[in-house]
């Protein structure tokens, strides 16, 4: 009776050590969708844009957009570094950045690593460094830490709450921030120990804790995706200069890639 339970429990530590196993090897699977296609030029979006290549530190070229204030406007001399979320690529944010242009801004359109005909493979260290990249893309166009927003999208909170606690700038937006991914993922699949297993962590809450930077939190009041919860916690433990919940606004619904949102990041910008 013993041998027999022994073996059982063997079998059983065999068999969860063997499914945690699978999960790791597997869970950037189900963080990461990119679009790997490619995107139009920079000009095709906007007038005057640019096709940039950013360098990380740690070997990589990326394609980025660099799209200046819309024809016009006048020139607010602010820089918007835009982090966007999990899936797709830069060419399904195109109606936020123009209507970040159209407000006189200037905005770093990011694809992280594996995004729109960018090689490597996403990974929480590896868009730490892809918007190291874009952030000294900016510097090298004049804009300095006071006149830099960052702009954070789902998955993209995670990325600027990170640069943030490094290279503070003049505001942060997070649209639908999470307290961290773990806790997200907790809340969809409650049944995973997500705590445990989770190599990619982005803790937006603990990065951002204690931070004096000025930030503005975008809530889906009906987000399926991070409970809008979450992003009201974030909301509290942050210095905040706006928290706007969009009634009835799902995670993906065109408002929160619209005029509602570039509203909330002008509102951040120095003189504003």
């Amino acid at each position: 009776m013993l041998v027999a339970l022994l073996v059982s429990a063997t079998i059983a530590i065999v068999l969860a050590g063997v499914v945690m196993g699978a999960l790791t090897g597997l869970q950037r699977r189900v963080i990461y969708f990119p679009d790997r296609s490619a995107v139009p030029t920079a000009a095709h979006v906007a007038p005057g844009g640019r096709d940039i290549v950013l360098h990380t530190d740690d070997g990589l070229d990326l394609q980025a957009w660099l799209l200046p204030p819309a024809p016009g406007v006048t020139d607010r001399k602010v820089g918007v570094l835009y982090a966007p979320g999990n899936g797709g690529n830069r060419a399904g944010r195109v109606s936020l950045l123009t209507e970040l242009t159209a407000r006189g801004l200037t905005v770093l359109a990011l694809d992280y690593r594996g995004y729109g005909g960018n090689p490597g493979s996403p990974s929480e260290e590896g868009l730490a460094a892809d918007a190291r990249a874009g952030l000294a893309a900016l510097r090298a166009d004049g804009l300095d830490a006071r006149h830099t927003l960052y702009v954070g999208e789902s998955l993209g909170t995670g990325v600027v709450a990170r640069l943030a606690a490094s290279d503070p700038p003049g505001g942060v937006l997070l649209r639908s921030p999470f307290t961290s991914l773990a806790d997200a993922a907790g809340a969809l699949y409650p049944w995973l120990p997500t705590q445990r297993f989770l190599q990619d962590r982005y803790p937006v809450l603990d990065m951002l804790a204690g931070s004096t930077t000025p930030v503005s939190v975008v809530i889906g009041e009906a987000d399926e995706i991070v409970p809008p919860e979450q992003s009201r916690r974030v909301a509290a433990a942050v210095t905040l200069r706006d928290e706007l919940v969009v009634p009835g606004a799902r995670h993906n619904d065109p408002v929160m890639f619209g005029p509602v949102v570039a509203d909330a990041v002008l509102r951040l910008a120095p003189g504003s």
